[in-house]
């Protein structure tokens, strides 16, 4: 009898020398064609176990019923069988089921552009340094500015509505903005991290640290633009308000800004 996945294996146990249901000697004739008719019956034991390929655990429950009367000669149909077991539970066990992992699968769409926070500072690289500042660039300068390249994903169950997950890499490089926690005692913090991979699917908590690489990337008004941390939730990657600092994550304060603009965009269907 299959109930949800679920396979039902019901016995039943006797004193009765000819009808003993054993692996050696069947006496009684094939349970399913029986309907659940035999003589002398004292209970039904049901064992309840999970298919070995649709779940990971396995629950066992042992369903005890009383309610079998000591007759020479009882018939059970299919259905109040079934009754008889579900008035008869005497232990009942919920059973967790564990989620999958939250995982990421990169679109055909990327977005290439250079970004600037909302005081027109730039973001630039810092000599040979593993991170980026911002800074204000004067006329001619373009050369200095960073050209990003925005990997947007898709996730199966959304959980930041009306934002998009990117991959901030900078362009012609294998170079990702990550946020990190190298001591889990202090704050998380901002860094290039080298990725040769190509990051088709990026899973919650892989080995590899790939989901530090995520943001959630939320429009706002004409062109605001905020990028917060997948894996740190509340972190923002922000900027000072004086020129040549370091592009840090903070939370959400009026001490820094967190607010960018994706100038020169250009959105590149793969």
């Amino acid at each position: 009898m299959a109930c949800g996945g679920f396979e039902l294996i019901v016995a039943l146990e006797t004193f009765h020398s000819d009808c003993m249901f054993g692996f050696d000697e069947l006496d009684c004739s094939d349970l399913l064609s029986m309907g659940g008719r035999c003589g002398m019956h004292k209970g039904v034991k049901v064992e309840m176990g999970t298919h070995p390929h649709s779940m990971k655990q396995v629950v066992n429950i042992i369903v005890a019923l009383q309610r079998m009367k000591h007759k020479q000669s009882t018939e059970f149909g299919d259905d109040e069988l079934l009754n008889i077991i579900m008035e008869n539970v005497i232990e009942e066990h919920h059973v967790n089921f564990v989620s999958a992992a939250q995982s990421y699968v990169k679109t055909i769409y990327n977005v290439q552009c250079s970004v600037c926070d909302a005081f027109q500072k730039t973001l630039v690289r810092s000599g040979g340094s593993p991170y980026l500042m911002a800074k204000t660039l004067k006329g001619g300068n373009d050369q200095y500015k960073v050209r990003f390249s925005l990997s947007t994903y898709m996730s199966p169950t959304p959980t930041k509505p009306g934002s998009q997950p990117v991959c901030l890499g900078i362009s012609k490089s294998n170079l990702y903005l990550a946020c990190t926690k190298a001591d889990q005692s202090k704050p998380p913090t901002l860094v290039l991290k080298e990725i040769n991979d190509t990051l088709d699917t990026i899973v919650d908590g892989d080995a590899n640290g790939y989901d530090h690489l995520l943001f959630y990337r939320t429009e706002s008004g004409v062109s605001n633009n905020t990028f917060e941390s997948v894996k740190f939730p509340g972190w923002f990657i922000s900027t000072a308000f004086d020129d040549d600092e370091r592009v840090e994550m903070c939370q959400k304060s009026t001490a820094r800004i967190n607010n960018f603009m994706l100038n020169d965009k250009e959105v590149i269907k793969s």
